[in-house]
């Protein structure tokens, strides 16, 4: 666990979450893209958030603050509630709540598998929390990120849209990062973002890497602390997860996340995109502006 005065109180280990299991002001919360993983066994108690379809609309738009209040709700928290996050997604539920001004929010960083490596168990049986009443508060513009703001960002110097999705993603290749076609709209990346991939900021165990290789990281790629940092992925996960690093691990003091990211930009008919050229060098792109012919329209989701 990183010691980084920034993190008191914020990262807690399996430990921590054993010790709470009975705690009824402790609410469990595994965010992921599928229900596949939890379903197999997850820490008692926990409840199940899908990033697709509990936390966007069909058409893959973020969902409003409605239907996050209901799941706030359904999940039995309160604005005194303690939500802990874990799994895949955990850094996505994390930066949500805490752009919703959720103060009592935690996680535990790393694989998911953490909890088993400690030494406890998975347990199957699920349970359904008794219904909660929460209304949120108005979400910060500053961590919840508009699109008009990123279309705001494009081209400007005292900022950094930062694309940490695959290169294939980024040159165009795929929409999806499975490279699946279904549901996929218009594929490239915002004009003038930064390509980073999340793995450069991670080791292969699924941690960050140390402060100073992460910071050598990021100054490489002109992501500088006197800038406005804003990432973008493709639903927000991997976006969330460079957030938490820049704004938790290295201290930079203004940074966003776009959520609604390529999963929305790449849908909508009114956004421009760039695409690398055919050799894939990211020095030759073609813009396709909202009133190009270039682009696709948008897809209605199927799943």
């Amino acid at each position: 666990m990183n010691t980084n005065g920034a993190l008191t109180g914020l990262l807690v280990d399996a430990g921590w979450i054993a010790e709470h299991l009975a705690d009824p002001t402790v609410r469990i919360v595994e965010v992921d893209v599928s229900r596949a993983a939890y379903d197999e066994g997850h820490i008692q108690g926990a409840v199940l958030w899908n990033a697709y379809t509990d936390l966007r609309e069909p058409d893959y738009a973020p969902i409003c603050a409605v239907d996050l209040e209901r799941l706030l709700s359904t999940s039995g928290v309160t604005p005194e509630t303690t939500v802990v996050f874990y799994g895949y997604g955990g850094h996505l539920g994390f930066w949500l709540l805490k752009a919703h001004g959720h103060d009592r929010v935690r996680l535990m960083d790393g694989p998911r598998d953490t909890w088993r490596l400690a030494g406890h168990h998975w347990h199957l049986e699920t349970q359904t929390p008794a219904p909660a009443s929460y209304t949120l508060a108005r979400r910060d513009p500053e961590l919840y990120v508009s699109p008009e703001s990123v279309h705001a960002m494009v081209g400007k110097t005292d900022s950094v849209l930062l694309d940490v999705r695959s290169r294939a993603e980024f040159e165009g290749r795929y929409f999806w990062p499975s490279g699946a076609a279904e549901g996929a709209g218009r594929t490239g990346h915002i004009p003038s973002s930064v390509h980073l991939p999340i793995e450069l900021l991670r080791t292969t165990d699924g941690t960050f890497h140390g402060t100073d290789e992460l910071r050598d990281v990021l100054v490489c790629h002109g992501v500088t602390p006197d800038r406005r940092v804003v990432p973008y992925c493709t639903i927000g996960n991997r976006a969330s997860q460079a957030w938490f690093a820049l704004s938790y691990l290295l201290g930079y003091p203004d940074c966003g996340v776009y959520y609604g990211s390529w999963a929305e930009w790449g849908t909508r008919a009114d956004t421009p995109i760039e695409l690398c050229s055919s050799s894939g060098d990211t020095s030759g792109v073609s813009s396709l502006h909202p009133d190009s012919k270039g682009g696709r329209s948008p897809v209605p989701a199927t799943r």
